[in-house]
């Protein structure tokens, strides 16, 4: 009997329902408990209102969490009430998890850890299929998704990763201010916006009420912002145009790389973050500007460390204005590589300003990009866009779990075995 009671304590289990045996398996490590409900107990159903007589049982085999290294499960007997219209309807207690075969403390465990580690390893850890541990977390993330309020979003990031499959790609919008996911679709076009519009709106949100947007200098994104976020101010990451002129800077290396042999080598001391760089990288790198009067890639160098420079200093009019020189200063040069960058900067210098005033970034999806990415390699991959979708959220959603499963506290990644 007290072994009885320890288990209904542990299980969170409380009248009518106990714990009526317990079978033990040490050489199939397996604990098997069986609950059942006290004689005569009448059940409410949400179909009617009142406490209603049982009608029939059916046994429910449950798996829960292992006892030390031993599978656990419960068997229960779940009754089926008959309501005032004649109907028979299941009653399940509170305890008995959303997908079938489960209990909620089970479940929880498999999205904790699935926050955590490859599906795979989760299904390894816990003895389930892959494709078992992936239908729980996709259940779990469409119904915390499906409850997630967006009526307070005025300010979003908005940018792409790849897929598993060549140049395929989604769609990312995070919320700035809780900085986490709160949109994710397939294709990085236009249309892609106008999805995020119409979830924003389902989800108590107004198009209306996003004031500014940081995206890339995507044509798509750019026209999507435009066409469907109304009121939306555009703002260009500072660090997509610095990206664009270290790509310039690495264009007009391989160039003079050609005739110049003594450029070999120095691919990283000129892409790098010069206080990051080693001793010698540093003295090679300074030698090479030192010859900025003759040497074009030195001074495609000191153009972009003066674009820095510039998209650092916080007076838009003062940035207006020094981009304006700057752009008329490459032009003037003869670094052919930087120029596309002066042109690219001049076609959009407002939302390039814009920085300087919002300081809006897409840094927090490009340290996503990175997690994702190596997620999917010791994945071997995420063979499809919804596989993709339940991970990304599971990462970065930020997902309020606890309307769903009371074990799994709103803000905490734990198991609260007081919630039941």
């Amino acid at each position: 009997m007290a072994t009885k009671k320890l288990f209904e304590a542990a299980l969170g289990i409380s009248s009518p329902w106990y714990v009526q045996g317990v079978d033990f398996d040490a050489d199939k490590h397996l604990l098997t408990i069986s609950v059942d409900f006290s004689v005569g107990t009448r059940f409410e159903h949400p179909g009617a209102p009142g406490e209603h007589p049982v009608h029939d049982t059916k046994t429910k085999r449950l798996r829960h969490l292992n006892f030390f290294q031993h599978e656990c499960y419960l068997e229960v007997r779940v009754p089926r009430v008959r309501l005032p219209d004649g109907s028979v309807r299941q009653v399940e207690p509170s305890w008995i998890g959303r997908l079938d075969g489960f209990t909620l403390f089970f479940e929880a465990l498999i999205v904790l850890l699935a926050q955590q580690m490859p599906f795979q390893v989760v299904a390894q850890m816990t003895g389930l299929s892959w494709h078992r541990t992936k239908a729980i977390c996709d259940h779990y993330v469409d119904d915390a998704v499906e409850l997630t309020d967006l009526s307070e979003v005025t300010a979003v990031s908005i940018d792409e990763t790849s897929s598993q499959r060549g140049h395929e790609y989604v769609t990312l919008v995070v919320d700035d201010a809780e900085r986490r996911v709160i949109f994710v679709t397939e294709g990085k076009d236009a249309e892609t916006i106008a999805g995020f519009g119409k979830h924003l709106t389902a989800h108590g949100g107004k198009v209306e009420k996003i004031k500014n947007a940081c995206i890339d200098m995507s044509p798509a994104f750019i026209r999507g912002v435009t066409d469907h976020l109304p009121n939306a101010a555009i703002t260009f990451d500072k660090f997509h145009v610095i990206a664009h002129a270290s790509t310039a800077v690495d264009e007009m290396r391989r160039l003079e790389q050609r005739k110049d042999a003594g450029l070999k080598g120095l691919r990283w001391a000129l892409l790098k973050d010069p206080s990051k760089l080693k001793p010698e990288q540093r003295a090679d790198l300074d030698a090479l500007v030192a010859q900025y009067t003759t040497n074009r890639v030195a001074r495609a160098w000191l153009y972009r460390e003066q674009l820095r420079d510039i998209l650092d200093r916080k007076q838009p009019n003062v940035v207006e204005a020094m981009l304006r020189q700057w752009c008329t200063n490459v032009m003037r040069s003869k670094v052919e590589p930087m120029k596309k960058v002066a042109a690219l900067i001049r076609n959009h210098l407002d939302g390039i300003v814009a920085w300087s005033r919002t300081r809006q970034t897409n840094g927090f999806i490009e340290a996503l990009n990175g997690l994702f990415q190596a997620a999917k390699r010791k994945a071997r991959g995420y063979t499809t866009f919804k596989t993709m979708r339940t991970v990304i959220f599971l990462v970065a959603g930020k997902l309020d779990f606890s309307k769903i499963n009371p074990h799994l506290v709103a803000g905490r990644r734990i198991l609260s075995p007081k919630a039941a």
